[in-house]
């Protein structure tokens, strides 16, 4: 049997394929390898993917719905879905709303589809949420109780729509199904997009950083390892037909528990890069939160999670892999 990962070329998937692999699965992973960032660099986690044996990999874009549902019926075995694709990147989604709801509504809607079709064959289908469809909640931590209706920007919207729609699809089909509401990822192999790597990038060069609120915007940073032990451990829980008669369907918050100003983050790397930051100081987006915090308790009772990577650990970490990307040190053959 094997698991159907979607977004194996991405930051979180392709940590997820190597773990997926390194305990003996058989993974088939799909990407589309769209170059809303550096394509080289989705190559290259798909490159060291391909090293292995048992990856396979089909390149596809998600809202192709008959081409979903080809790769699935020339693959069989596959018995548990990771989707992980999407279109990513809160502000962006402002810029080219369209990429959202093409990738992160119907893609999730052809992956639905395909898990209706696969029937009593799938054992359990997670995908990926976000924290952002905690909108302007203020109540910290977050908790997966609290109210998700007041987005602050389109991809906030389309992942809670996948949230909805994959409530559906349990009470309709019988599909169990896991969310994970993703808190701020970062690690080694990770994405250009996002605040800390392009903070990176700007200090080794030199340029002008914008930070807003006098860097006291905070975020659950949280080490890309810590995510893929929740998601793996969730892989290996799906959910039963609660005792009310309710549909096999869940969310789960994964993150670290801890809120960190991003001055921290800045902090660490210019101590890692040995280069001060320039930095330019401005208001918040109004599509960006203040803070961000997630209430672990359900994914720790369910899997065991137990984050253990603090800040202060794992941005060296990713340090040392962005010199060696950018060639100032050796890249080193372990993926993290």
């Amino acid at each position: 049997m094997s698991v159907l990962l979607t977004g194996a070329a991405g930051f979180i998937g392709y940590h997820v394929a190597e773990a997926l692999l390194a305990r003996g699965e058989t993974v088939l992973g799909v990407d589309n390898l769209t170059p809303y960032y550096d394509p080289a660099l989705k190559q290259a986690r798909l490159d060291r993917l391909l090293r292995h044996e048992r990856f396979r990999f089909e390149r596809l874009d998600l809202a192709d719905q008959a081409g979903v549902l080809r790769v699935a019926d020339d693959n069989p075995g596959i018995d548990r879905i990771v989707h992980l694709a999407a279109q990513a990147g809160v502000r962006h989604s402002m810029v080219d709303p369209h990429a959202y709801v093409s990738s992160n509504v119907m893609g999730h809607l052809c992956v639905l589809e395909l898990a209706r079709r696969m029937g009593q064959e799938l054992r359990h289908l997670v995908y990926a949420s976000s924290s952002s469809v905690y909108g302007g909640n203020e109540s910290l931590p977050f908790s997966e109780a609290d109210r998700v209706d007041r987005p602050l920007s389109l991809y906030a919207a389309t992942k809670r729509a996948d949230e909805l729609m994959s409530h559906a699809y349990a009470h309709l089909y019988g599909v169990r199904q896991t969310g994970l509401r993703f808190f701020t990822v970062y690690g080694p192999w990770g994405r250009p997009d996002m605040a800390y790597y392009s903070f990176a990038e700007a200090i080794l060069a030199g340029r002008e950083i914008t930070v807003y609120d006098d860097g006291m915007v905070r975020r659950d940073f949280t080490y890309v390892d810590d995510i893929v032990h929740g998601v793996v451990g969730a892989l290996d829980h799906p959910p039963s037909h609660p005792a009310d008669g309710g549909p096999p369907v869940r969310v789960l918050n994964i993150g670290n528990n801890r809120s960190e100003p991003i001055s921290a983050v800045i902090a660490l790397l210019e101590q890692g890069l040995g280069h001060k930051a320039v930095i330019r100081y401005t208001a918040r987006p109004v599509a960006d939160v203040a803070d961000t915090c997630a209430n672990v308790d359900q994914i720790a009772d369910l899997t065991g999670f137990a984050p253990s990577t603090p800040l202060a650990v794992g941005m060296p970490k990713f340090i040392a892999w962005f010199r060696a990307w950018k060639g100032i040190n050796t890249l080193p053959d372990a993926s993290a």
